[in-house]
């Protein structure tokens, strides 16, 4: 799941300690709340909120679950709400907000972290260590959650009438104690990870590029003074929505079929061919031969834009926006 992300290349520096710097000196004020980082985990939950009946169908989809199977996008949101009423939009959503808050804590701390040590320990800077900070980013965050994440798509992938799992706790229980136990949990990891590289990689690097040239080419159009520095100009709220946008669908069109792999790995003994999909190669395979490009490996994928540009474009603008009113530019 593509899950939010943050700002690459953000105007600015984060001081040292636990005070934004200036100039050398500690700016009286309000604490920098890297010391308490899950702040940022804000962003993530306001961006998925917004869009979790979208997931639900694009779970149901990617793996082709036999009661909507033969549907499309926009068919499958209709008949969902008749089938399972609106709730049923909502499964698994109480998961993925339990996931959500500390993935997003974690993702946007650990690329401010990992882009100050890329560049003062390999000296290292530009574009190029925004792909490698946000690439590194997207994986920590993953393997730090992934539980929460399986348990979400257990959930989610339910139809009613058909309940494996009775709740979040259940779906711990059962997992743990059918499937291997503590590695029961870690299905699919290998497809996330490859797959997390370029896609919060390219998410980081495009929006941190747009906003570069954005703000070199047109300041006057596109740029505003901050709030908390007016030395230092922003983007404007309607450009930054648009260039988290822009970031999110690129990101997701790279890496998209192995979030399909991801999800019919995670599935593992509910699907009826799940022996047919161990590992991150086999299952490719299996998909790409059964159904092909366009309804295998990219099934979903319009509804993925759906999903992640406003995802996306909301995660990106309140990180923006919640740098400014911490004052941390």
């Amino acid at each position: 799941s593509s899950a939010g992300c943050g700002a690459a290349g953000s105007s600015g520096a984060s001081g040292e300690g636990c005070f934004p710097q200036k100039g050398g000196r500690e700016e009286a004020g309000i604490p920098s709340l890297f010391c308490f980082p899950s702040w940022k985990g804000v962003a993530g939950c306001c961006a998925k909120t917004t869009t979790a009946p979208l997931d639900r169908v694009k779970i149901l989809l990617q793996a082709h679950n036999h009661h909507y199977k033969h549907l499309g996008v926009f068919s499958t949101l209709c008949a969902v709400p008749k089938k399972e009423g609106y709730l049923g939009l909502y499964k698994g959503n109480g998961a993925m907000m339990i996931r959500i808050f500390p993935y997003g804590a974690i993702q946007f701390m650990a690329f401010d972290q990992y882009k100050k040590v890329i560049k003062k320990q390999l000296g290292i800077s530009g574009h190029v260590h925004r792909l490698m900070a946000g690439s590194m980013a997207g994986i920590t965050a993953v393997i730090c959650t992934y539980p929460l994440d399986m348990v979400r798509v257990r959930l989610a992938f339910q139809v009613k009438g058909e309940h494996k799992y009775m709740g979040i706790i259940h779906a711990f229980k059962m997992i743990y104690t059918k499937e291997g136990g503590f590695s029961g949990f870690y299905r699919g990891l290998m497809p996330t990870v490859v797959g997390m590289a370029p896609y919060a990689g390219f998410s980081f690097f495009t929006f941190g590029t747009l906003k570069s040239i954005g703000l070199a080419q047109a300041p006057n159009l596109l740029g505003r003074p901050s709030l908390d520095n007016p030395d230092v100009l922003v983007l404007k709220t309607h450009v930054n929505l648009l260039c988290g946008g822009i970031a999110g669908a690129i990101a997701q069109t790279i890496s998209y079929p192995l979030d399909v792999t991801r999800r019919r790995m995670q599935l593992g003994a509910v699907l009826p061919d799940s022996e047919k999909c161990l590992t991150m190669v086999q299952t490719l395979k299996y998909v790409y031969q059964q159904h092909g490009i366009r309804r295998g490996l990219y099934r979903g994928l319009s509804l993925n834009y759906i999903r992640c540009i406003p995802s996306q474009a909301v995660a990106f603008t309140t990180y923006e926006l919640m740098k400014q009113f911490l004052h941390l530019n």
